[in-house]
């Protein structure tokens, strides 16, 4: 039981993780684009000054750590069919 319940803990730590850099990928791309309808002359969307997290590598990591979440649940769930 002690091997499947870690792994099971280590899945619901990518869950999160994943969620969480969803979140914030969203939250950057919306200031990002906000900041950039606000400007008129639209420098920070040429120059990109003030450098920012960009978006989509937040969004791709936190969806690869979901994935990566979700498969540790299953092999938990098979470790736990198993033993």
């Amino acid at each position: 039981m002690g091997g499947s319940v870690a792994v099971a803990i280590l899945a619901a730590v990518f869950i999160l993780l994943g969620l969480v850099l969803l979140c914030w990928g969203r939250k950057e791309e919306r200031d990002y684009y906000d900041a950039v309808a606000r400007r008129p002359d639209a420098r920070e969307f040429i120059t990109r000054f003030p450098a920012r997290p960009e978006p989509a590598s937040l969004k791709i990591g936190g969806y690869i750590s979901m994935v990566l979440g979700i498969v540790l649940s299953f092999l938990a769930l098979a470790f736990w069919l198993a033993g």
